[in-house]
């Protein structure tokens, strides 16, 4: 017996969200992905109960990527759900798993698995946070008022965040099923905006800590303290930093970028065999994959820094060997400073980088070496794992050139089988996958290493701009339908 045939009967009856029989309007999927977001900003506000407040969060500068909230009831936020996809991608790359997505059996055996493995990976996140270092810190009061001791307010903590584990995972299923686009994608790009508005009105502070908006409101009103006069060296200098144009340009340039690249593809004539006149476009856009694999680079290496500041919060500061890394407190986090966690670090920011600017300490030939193995780690990275999700999201030539078949079209001048449509796919789906990914994973890195608006990420950024075009498409096409019934059916193939 196969491991299909032992584990089908509990991956099956795994709870899951009832995908609709028919067509759902658009004015209900928006309104289901309004409730789901509507009940995230919720959670991501309902703090855990048992938790004495303070605290490190152990995703740090990852934040923003992986979404939730520190101390809330989803504070693992989507890390077990890119996690477990990154296990997925890898075993179905190496062929380990057997399953063809395109079987419903398979197909259900797979989304089990799936939600099987997030579980699973909720447990190991939330295993360590809870009970390991200073991320959760237990509340004495309430141990000593309840009378349950440190280690039942910790199991208390420990069950609010696995079901805070569990409600995202169905939350996203919710959407992806009954609502526009997905989850992830959405939970992405809430965490973002908010940053991206604070970065623009945040009030507090001074020059150089608050908002754009509030910085050049007291830059005109000459509040912004011993600022240099703007002809000379230093004055455009403070400009650019403190006075925030530089991540301005940034932010507009990524923007563009990015809309720019979704924009331009190779489009292959395609013709009905039977409807004569009926013609069509197949795009082969240079971002193909889309900017998600970029999530999956960004959580191996938040697990990466995960595993360190929780082996550094149980050795301790003489215990943790040097060469694995040194840690020291910048703004209430443990950052590496040195060994190999620190150059498996991503450039997080400008002071990560810029010695000339005083922002960092370290060697330059140190930062350097950090750089280039950041820039390796996404190039490379980005790549591989977009071409992971062309080939299981049935996006390669092959499943491709199938779905074209089956839908009754054919490339102009060449016979209609799926081999040959295979082949004239192939001439462009794996080298557009490749320098799609290797691009996203450069402009991540260059947004992270000059700024944006609101400290975002520069893969937080891309992905929302990717995943708000592409809501943008979707709700075009949605639209479409509603107005023409009769092309329903067409898209739906």
């Amino acid at each position: 017996m196969g491991w299909k045939e032992a584990a089908e009967p509990y991956l099956t009856r795994m709870p899951s969200v009832e995908r609709p029989t028919g067509h759902v309007p658009f004015k209900r999927k928006l309104a289901w992905t309004g409730a789901v977001l509507v009940l995230y900003f919720f959670l991501t506000n309902v703090y855990l109960f048992g938790v004495a407040g303070g605290g490190e969060d152990l995703f740090g500068q990852f934040r923003s990527l992986l979404a939730g909230g520190q101390g809330t009831i989803l504070q693992v936020g989507i890390g077990p759900i890119v996690t477990a996809s990154i296990v997925l991608q890898l075993l179905g790359g190496a062929n380990l798993l057997g399953l063809d997505t395109s079987d419903p059996r398979d197909q259900a055996l797979y989304q089990g698995l799936q939600k099987l493995l997030v579980i699973v990976m909720t447990l190991l996140t939330a295993i360590p946070i809870v009970y390991m270092g200073n991320f959760l810190p237990p509340s004495d009061q309430i141990a000593a008022s309840l009378g349950i001791g440190t280690f039942g307010v910790q199991s208390l903590i420990f069950a609010q965040v696995l079901v805070g584990g569990i409600l995202i995972l169905y939350m996203d299923e919710v959407i992806s099923k009954w609502g526009v686009g997905s989850g992830i994608g959405l939970f992405i790009v809430a965490g973002v905006s908010q940053s991206l508005v604070g970065g623009l009105f945040f009030w507090e502070g001074e020059v150089g800590n608050e908002g754009v908006i509030p910085t050049w409101i007291d830059i005109a009103l000459g509040n912004a303290g011993a600022m240099p006069s703007i002809l000379s060296a230093d004055g455009i200098m403070f400009l650019l930093i403190d006075g925030q144009i530089l991540a301005i340009i940034t932010t507009i340039l990524i923007f563009s970028v990015v809309v720019y690249a979704e924009s331009v593809r190779v489009e292959i004539p395609l013709s009905h065999a039977r409807v004569k006149g009926a013609r069509g476009r197949f795009p082969v856009k240079l971002i193909y994959a889309s900017v998600l694999p970029m999530i999956l680079v960004r959580a191996l290496q938040a697990n990466i820094q995960f595993l360190g500041r929780l082996l550094r919060s149980q050795l301790g500061e003489a215990g943790m060997p040097t060469w694995l890394g040194v840690y020291q407190e910048t703004q209430g986090q443990l950052v590496p400073v040195d060994g190999l966690f620190y150059y498996l670090a991503p450039i997080y920011q400008r002071s990560d980088w810029m010695w000339w600017l005083g922002g960092t300490a370290q060697d330059p030939a140190q930062i350097m070496l950090r750089v280039a193995i950041d820039l390796f780690i996404m190039i490379v990275g980005g790549a591989i794992f977009a071409i992971f999700w062309v080939e299981t999201a049935d996006m390669g030539p092959e499943a491709t050139a199938k779905q074209i078949q089956n839908s009754g079209m054919q490339i102009p001048g060449f016979r209609q089988n799926v081999g040959v449509i295979e082949k004239v796919m192939e001439r462009y789906i794996p080298q557009v996958t490749v320098i799609g990914g290797a691009l996203v994973g450069l402009l991540a890195v260059l947004a992270n290493m000059l700024g944006t608006i609101g400290q975002v990420s520069g893969t937080g950024l891309l992905l929302t701009i990717s995943i708000i075009y592409k809501l943008y498409e979707e709700i075009a096409e949605e639209q479409l339908m509603e107005m023409h019934p009769m092309m329903r059916e067409m898209f739906q193939e």
